[in-house]
Parts: structure tokens; sequence; C-alpha cells
């Protein structure tokens, strides 16, 4: 079963004042930018003299520091809209912690859809139906920090792979249980659930070939992706190897030229799929002495794929299908815009308040006479908590936007549609005090070009949640600096090493990262730094934000 049937919007005590933009000036060599405000602190003096070098000063920046309560600390173009990219995330997990819950939990079934002669033989299809679930896969949830984890000796064998697959296998098993001998009919991949809008507008082309840019579907299997990797062969010259897993027979055709070359020429290999295509092509070349190439790339439909896997799991199991595979999608019909459709959202906003829908929605349609509809197997999804944790610490860009779709099933007629999630976001941000201009979002994840959010709206949103009963799991959500997710790698000494706890976010030329700062005082403060139009290929932006937080836990 899902979460609770409503939420009812909790009240923060205390609003947030923010500072007024102005021109300000500073005694000494370094004067505060246009649209910076605060006091003319060493803070200001240190954030402004960071901002000049001549590797960031083109870059355009706005940064919000405040104190818990929304306190204004600092700023500098606070209300400017910027490319949030996977700060996002932080929009989306909030509203699901908030209207969904921590202990929501999501269930897939394999349903039997005709008539039984008996228990080992079925006249109809057999469907595997999705609920949304992000996790039917090899990732260990709850999520573990690195530091935790076991650790493999030197000389010891390896730890065993998990079979990405390994929860389709044991409902495979569930319904071999059942005495189910013969399918007269078809395996079914059914993700109706949501519509059938694979990608949120303005996702990049070039994502959608790998993993990160996988197709949304209601039902995900392995994060929508699959492993590729490519290996030298032993000798220059010969061709090299290319392996899939999961090992789906029948689903991609691989298109393969690649060569390995000498020693120390590097490893240079492309993946290539058209939109729609099953066809990958790899190629390129790899040097003899290169380590083997892995790459995630993306199930062209979850639903067939899910499908193609269940029935070649249950023919090994010795049940007979004599039908083919094949997936049944819900074509979104609505051609009305985007934006219009976000105009008028009373009826979210109703609904948050009083948890009473304003709309009639159609039942699905009984079953034929004679039919019968037998649940066959079932899995059910850990606690929305855990997804979330796993969402922003490695920033998984599906997951964020299963969630969106989750939230909008909660409007009923919607139908989990994107922007049925988009719209009660929005509802939702406007009720917990952010102004409606600050910010629009396109998906869930942050990789639509089109979603723009001021510093200052994500700030607010980090005051409202640490007001919320969930505060402390949702920010253990949140990447830790020098210890685990997307900070892993940043922040790894002291003072800061396990002091920030924030969300991270690229995209082309934006960066951001917002959260909260354990400060050299002992205090806690909110903090969010982004940066657009930076140059391409660099770091040098990602440096100075380092430095900025670094100022700002001094600071205070």
């Amino acid at each position: 079963m899902r979460g609770g049937l409503f939420w009812v919007l909790a009240a923060v005590s205390v609003q947030p004042v923010w500072a007024q933009t102005h021109n300000a000036g500073c005694d000494g060599k370094v004067e505060l930018k246009a649209g910076q405000s605060g006091p003319c602190t060493q803070l200001a003096r240190t954030i402004a003299g960071l901002l000049e070098s001549p590797a960031v000063a083109r870059d355009h920046w706005g940064i919000v520091v405040t104190a818990m309560d929304g306190a204004p600390i600092y700023s500098l173009n606070e209300e400017q809209l910027f490319q949030p990219a996977s700060n996002a995330k932080l929009f989306t997990t909030v509203a699901a912690m908030a209207l969904l819950g921590p202990t929501t939990t999501f269930e897939t079934k394999v349903v039997a859809k005709g008539v039984f002669g008996g228990v080992d033989t079925l006249k109809g299809d057999l469907v595997l139906v999705g609920a949304g679930d992000a996790n039917l896969s090899a990732r260990a949830i709850p999520y573990v920090a690195p530091a935790l984890r076991p650790k493999v000796e030197k000389g010891a064998a390896p730890l065993p792979e998990i079979n990405p697959l390994r929860y389709l296998e044991a409902m495979a098993d569930q319904v071999v249980a059942t005495g189910l001998k013969v399918v007269n009919g078809d395996v079914v991949g059914d993700d109706t659930l949501f519509p059938w809008e694979p990608y949120p507008q303005d996702w990049s082309i070039d994502d959608t070939v790998w993993g990160y840019g996988a197709p949304v579907s209601a039902l995900t299997i392995n994060d929508n992706q699959i492993k590729v990797t490519v290996t030298p062969a032993a000798i220059a010259g010969q061709p090299a190897t290319v392996v899939v897993d999961p090992a789906v027979p029948s689903y991609y055709t691989l298109d393969v030229s690649v060569n390995t070359d000498e020693k120390k020429s590097g490893s240079h290999v492309q993946m290539e799929r058209a939109l729609g295509s099953k066809v990958l092509r790899v190629y390129g070349s790899i040097a003899i002495d290169a380590q083997p190439d892995e790459e995630e790339v993306a199930i062209h439909d979850p639903a067939e794929y899910a499908a193609v896997a269940l029935k070649g799991m249950l023919e090994a199991r010795g049940v007979v299908v004599t039908g083919k595979v094949r997936a049944e999608h819900r074509i979104w019909s609505d051609a009305e815009g985007f934006m219009t459709q976000m105009k008028d959202i009373s009826r979210e906003h109703d609904f948050l308040k009083t948890g009473i829908m304003h709309a009639t929605c159609l039942q699905s349609p009984p079953p034929m006479p004679g039919t019968e509809v037998r649940v066959m197997a079932t899995h059910r999804s850990p606690a929305l908590v855990d997804d979330v944790t796993l969402t922003n610490k490695v920033s998984q860009n599906l997951h964020a936007e299963l969630l969106l779709h989750d939230l909008g099933s909660r409007m009923g007629c919607s139908h989990g549609s994107t922007v049925a999630g988009a719209r009660l976001v929005r509802a939702f941000l406007e009720e917990a005090g952010i102004d409606k201009d600050d910010f629009v979002f396109f998906d869930g994840s942050g990789l639509s070009g089109h979603d723009l959010v001021a510093p200052r709206a994500t700030a607010r949103l980090l005051q409202y949640a640490s007001g919320q009963a969930w505060f402390a799991d949702w920010k253990k959500s949140l990447p830790v600096g020098g210890e685990d997710g997307s900070l892993q790698s940043r922040f790894g000494k002291a003072p800061l090493k396990e002091r920030v706890f924030a969300k991270t976010g690229t995209l082309g030329e934006a960066r951001a990262l917002s959260g909260y700062l354990e400060c050299a005082s002992g205090k806690t403060v909110i903090f969010s730094i982004m940066v657009g139009n930076h140059m391409p290929q660099t770091n040098d932006d990602r440096e100075v934000m380092d430095k900025i937080v670094g100022a700002i836990a001094a600071a205070n």
C-alpha cells in the first residue's frame, strides 16, 4: 500500500526576511559586485575577491546565506534565475517526503488476465504491471556510505555481483510456484500507471543514449539501463570483446567495430543509438593495456524490455508461452502546452489544504464476462525515504522523475503525467512560502534546460524543510562533504570534512551547490550557490564555489 491519503501543509513559524538588493561599497581594495547585499563584512570582501579571479569573473553568480530561521547573512543576485541542474532534486524530494510520506511503498505485480484451465493453463495474457517503483535493480537499499561498505582484501576474491534482475527472477519463481505451466497468450509489460512520455521537455538528444538520461516509465527495471563492457583483445590488431549485462537475448542488436590498438594508445570507444532504435553501435579503438571501458546505456522501452526478460525467465523454468512479448503504454493525448497547463493550479492548492479532489475520474472498465484477473506474483519496494536518500546521494535522475510522476498520480484524473507532478509541486512550493516567480520546473531531476530557480527560492525550501517532522531523515539524504555521494571527493579536509550537507548540480555550463553548513562557531547556516555561463569543460567555478563555502564557514 502507498502512504497516507493526503497531506496538509504544516505552517512554518518563522518567515525569512530577505535582504534588499543594492550596490554596496567596502573600504579597502575590493568592492562588492552589483546586486550584492548585506553588511560590509569580511565575508563580503572575501567573496568579492574570489569572484574577481579572471577564470570566473565573467560567470554569472548567485549566492544566498541565511541563518536557519531565514535571517539574511549574505546575498548576491539572490532574486535572479539560474539553471538549478540537479539542485532541482531538492524540490522534488522535499515534495515527495511531504506529500507522499517517508514510509510510502510501491507494489509491482504479475497478473494473469484470461481463462484458467485448472491451475496449470492460462488462456490469456500474463501482465507485469508497473507501479512506479524505482528500485527493481541490483542497487543496495538502503544507501551505504563508501567508508562503511565491505572491503575486499588484496588478493582475495571479489565480492559476488548482485543480479540486476533479481526481483524479476523472484516474481518468476512466484508465478511458477502457483503451478502455472502453459500461457496461451502474451507476456505484457504494462506501464500505463503513467502516460508514455519518456523524455521531459528540453532533455538533450545526446543524453538519451546514456543511463543518466534513461526514459521514464512506470515499469522501471535496473534503472532502465544496461552495462556495456568493451575489453581489449590479447593481441593488438584483433577485435575487442563487447559484453552486455544483463544479457537479455533478442533485445538490443549490437553493431560492433572496436579494434585493439598498441600499448599506451588509450581508450577511444564511442556508442550510438538512434532515438527509438534497438541497434546499438559500438565503435572506435582501445589499447591492449587499457582497462575495460564500461558504459551505462539506456534501455529504449523499459516495459518491453522487462516483458522480454520475464518471458525468458518463465521459459527457463519450464513454462510454455505460445504468444509474443509486447509493451502496453498509455499514449498521452493532451495537446495543451506545458506552461498553459501551469497557469491555473487552484485545484492543486485546494487538494493540499483539504485533501479533497474536485474532479470525477472515469473508472477502469471491468473485465470481460468469464475473464479472470488473478495476481500471480508481487514485489513491494523499499520505503520512499530510502529511495529519496539514494536519489540525492548519487543524483539519480530517473528516480527523481519517477517521484515526480508518483506525485502526479496523487491528482487522480491526471494519472501521473509530468505536468500533473509539476503542477502539484508548484502548488506545494507556493504553499511553503516560495515566491511563484522564483522557480519553474519542467521535470523532477533538473536535466531539462528549461528549469529555472532563484537562489533565494532554494534557501527558502531548505528553511521550510528544517521545520518538518521528517527533516532529520531528509537531511541525511544529502551528500556529506568528504564522505559520500557526489561530495565524496570534495571538502575532504578539516574544517569542512563532514560539515557540508548539500546537493550538487551540474548541467552544461551551469553548476549549483545548496544545503546546510556547520560553521566555525558551531552554528548551522543555509546556503545556495549557483553559477551559470562558465566556460565549457572547466572546473574553475567549482573550485571557487568550494572556497566560498569555506569562507562562509569561517565567518559564521
